[in-house]
């Protein structure tokens, strides 16, 4: 467990916030910090709310116990911070925060009462033993439990986790005959990697469908009196068999009587689980036979809820959770008989999984009258996944109008104004050839089945001995007239490796993603074997790189080089350093800043090195990014926090040698590491350190000329060349890299090796004092040699089922 305290100004109420979420719930931190509240915050790690956030206590949410545990040591430590009241806004943690309100004695919901709540099952049984409506419903384990439902249930009947959340595996089930295939689609599929609310278990519930109007209803309840509700209405949710949010309209239109018999039934239910205080986001059904509640979730509701709560009614239900929580006394709010605004909240999904490719949602949007709030979440490049692989959507929208149909004319108007397109992926390609019934049975369970397909199988049956045949798809950036250094280089490089592999015999095609939607169509084609993979950027972005992997994985074609996991952890250099400290390799002591404001650690010690956290290629580094007083170190930080606009990284100035330890391989049978290459730097000066910068890696000069470069190393003893490779080594597997790879490594005065960087795909072409063709040509591997040593070591990594 770990505290971490950042100073902030005195407010009136100080709030445990039960993790923060994920930068969806932005605004929610933005408005608490709005309303002068201090903020402590029970997280696993430090995150986008940094600025946000007075006091971090770190700890597995997951674990109950260290969380617990985690908080009295933080009240033991710090008793001068009295904290007022604890909440929560995230459905994984409603759990633990009901622990939190027992274990201190804080305003909330208990935790009997709350598992009640959370467990849909346990609901269910609950509605049943106090006499109210509910569906016939059994909890599934195994298929034989099947038996009971095809034989007492009417159908259709609907399959759900009991954990779920946001309609996550959420099914309809309309014949018998379906219900076993159904039931295996959930049970082979449901994961915490698609829902988050689903680490507090994985069962599964099937109940009778109710047919009726779906309302949500938010309550603020406060010593047992329901001081606020609202009604919305739930547009149809059927997407085929699965249930997606699509929409909802505030206020209800339903008949006054049926809001009133919705509202009766969330009271009593309220009453009888023993709720006296909290924000309640409740759902129910109106059928033929009455009201049907579907669940209680005991925290505000999420997306769009709070939003158009405040439009129509004015009410800030994020405000009143909070006087709610710190025992803040309020009198009923009065609702007007008419809502300041009719509000429409809109769901943005596509029609298919795939790669999102065009957004087009205008930064001034909101100047049309009619639109109140957007939120995209996803970015040019991102997966998205919709039923049957995956339940996510690209954003949502408010609109508003002076009655309903007037707020439905407008959502049409509004939805003209955004566009997107998303490349669909291809879950049938050769597994077309598989029988299927439908699109959703065996053949299609999971999302692993599209990240598979039959140019994998084809790589799998090559014949290492006449790899020739595979047709090479070469994919990188290539530039015209340009005098970019770093466009130049790849540009020189997809030249070099097109030249080298057609004259081996190589039928290679050429894919430049500087040129987007093109390329992705002819790698929709499916008529490449083979990718080898150089890009650099993507949309002129070099933090896009790991979506270049994730294209390829998402369109099911094997590439040679690094995940899309491993280029994000190497370019990202705060979650770079963490890993390294975790695994105890050696690297400078270091820090980070994502705001201004934030502090260094006592530890550290001038003269340090300010580097960009997510850049590559030396950017943004130059002899000014060393500093050696705090003057130095706050205009670094300026420089790339708020010019920049990257988070920055922070750590101590090593002075001497730089090694480039390149290696190839993938496991211990064929692990290579190539001979080292040494970078000596001239003596060190106030205006000149011991540091690649962006001008001497990039621009010929006096500085470049002082550098000497050694390959292999010359005069260094044997243990520090092991103690070197033996690093690398491990970095290098750590971050599990493929095919080949660079690390990089400063050794100062003492022989201490330290870890700087990792580069999981470093450039292949020949360099003027260095790279990796000149070390492996010092062990006789020639640059066609070395190519080819990289597709072989790729095609055994498929033919191994290893990605």
């Amino acid at each position: 467990m770990t505290i971490v305290s950042k100073t902030n100004g005195a407010s009136e109420k100080t709030i445990l916030l039960v993790n923060t979420g994920s930068a969806k719930k932005r605004f929610i931190v933005q408005k608490l910090k709005r309303m002068g509240v201090k903020l402590v915050v029970l997280n696993k790690e430090k995150n986008w709310a940094q600025p946000y956030v007075d006091y971090w206590i770190l700890s597995d949410n997951t674990n109950h116990n260290e969380s617990l545990q985690s908080i009295k040591e933080f009240l033991s430590n710090n008793p001068k911070i009295k904290i007022d009241g604890v909440l929560t806004f995230w459905e994984d943690d409603v759990l633990l925060t009901s622990k939190i309100v027992d274990k201190f004695n804080f305003i909330g919901i208990p935790f009997n009462t709350a598992k009640k709540a959370r467990n849909k099952f346990n609901f269910r049984d609950f509605c049943h033993k106090n006499n109210l409506p509910v569906p016939k419903y059994k909890m599934v384990r195994r298929a034989e439990d099947l038996k009971e439902i095809t034989e007492n249930f009417n159908f259709p009947v609907v399959i759900k986790p009991v954990y779920g959340s946001s309609s996550a595996f959420v099914i309809k089930v309309e014949k018998q005959e379906d219900l076993l295939e159904m039931f295996q689609y959930v049970k082979s599929n449901i994961s915490t990697n698609v829902e988050s609310a689903l680490a507090d278990g994985l069962d599964i519930l099937v109940e009778e469908f109710i047919d009726g109007d779906e309302v949500d209803i938010d309550i603020l309840l406060q010593n047992g009196k329901v001081k606020f509700f609202s009604l919305a209405d739930n547009f149809n949710k059927n997407k085929g068999i699965f249930f997606v949010d699509s929409g909802q309209a505030i206020p209800s239109s339903l008949p006054e009587k049926c809001q009133d018999d919705l509202l009766e039934t969330a009271e009593i239910i309220l009453e009888k689980l023993g709720i006296q205080n909290g924000c309640i986001h409740f759902e129910a059904k109106y059928s033929k036979r009455g009201v049907y509640p579907i669940e209680v979730n005991i925290r505000m509701g999420g997306d769009y809820v709070y939003s158009y709560t405040k439009s129509a009614w004015g009410v800030d239900l994020i405000e009143y959770a909070v006087k709610i929580a710190t025992g803040e006394y309020f009198t009923k709010i009065k609702k007007p008989s008419v809502p300041k605004e009719y509000i429409i909240g809109w769901d943005l999904h596509p029609n298919e999984s795939g790669m999102l490719v065009e957004l087009d949602a205008p930064e001034d949007i909101k100047k049309n009258w009619f639109v109140e709030e957007i939120e995209i979440y996803k970015k040019i490049g991102d997966p998205i996944f919709v039923p049957p692989e995956g339940f996510e959507h690209l954003g949502w929208m408010t609109v508003t109008g002076e009655n309903v149909l007037d707020a439905q004319d407008n959502l049409e108007a509004a939805l003209k104004l955004v566009s997107y397109k998303v490349v669909k992926f291809d879950s049938d390609s050769s597994l077309g050839k598989t029988e299927r019934k439908n699109r959703f049975s065996p053949a299609v369970l999971n999302k692993n089945l599209l990240i598979r397909n039959a140019k994998i199988k084809a790589i799998k049956g090559a014949d290492l001995t006449n790899i020739r045949k595979l047709r090479i798809g070469l994919l990188g950036n290539v530039y015209a007239n340009t005098d970019n250094p770093i466009e130049l280089r790849s540009s020189q490089s997809m030249s070099e490796v097109e030249t080298t592999l057609r004259s081996k015999g190589y039928e290679v095609c050429t894919l430049n993603l500087n040129n987007f939607i093109p390329t992705v169509d002819k790698l929709k084609k499916g008529d490449i074997d083979l990718v080898l993979n150089l890009g650099n950027r993507l949309y002129n972005n070099f933090e896009l790189r790991p979506h270049i992997a994730a294209l390829l994985d998402s369109l099911q074609i094997p590439y040679t080089g690094a995940d899309s996991f491993s280029l994000f952890l190497a370019a990202d250099k705060i979650q770079f350093k963490k890993l390294l400290a975790y695994h105890e390799i050696p690297t400078p002591d270091w820090d980070y800043f994502y705001d201004r404001e934030d502090q260094l650690e006592e530890q550290l010690k001038y003269p340090l090195i300010v580097k960009p956290a997510n850049s590559n290629n030396s950017e943004g580094i130059t002899d000014q990014s060393v500093v050696i007083n705090e003057k130095r170190l706050n205009e670094e930080k300026e420089k790339i926090i708020q010019k920049m606009g990257k988070a920055a990284l922070v750590e101590e100035y090593i002075e001497g040698d730089e090694y480039e330890v390149y290696i190839l391989g993938n496991n211990e049978s064929n692990l290579q590491v190539l001979p080292l290459h040494r970078s000596i730097f001239p003596p060190t000066s106030k205006e000149q350190w011991n540091i690649y910068t962006f001008d001497a890696k990039w621009k010929e000069g006096k500085r470049e000329n002082e550098i000497i470069h050694q390959l292999p190393p010359k005069n260094i003893s044997k243990k520090l060349e092991s103690l070197i490779t033996e690093i690398a080594l491990d970095t290098y597997t750590i971050f599990k890299c493929r095919d080949y790879g660079k690390v990089e490594i400063k050794v100062d005065s003492d022989n201490n090796p330290y870890v700087i960087e990792l580069n999981p795909s470093p450039w292949l072409c020949s360099l003027e004092w260095g790279g990796i063709v000149k070390a492996a040509q010092l062990i006789g591997i020639d640059y066609g040699m070395l190519l080819e040593q990289i597709i072989m070591m790729a095609v055994e990594r498929y033919r191994r089922n290893k990605r």
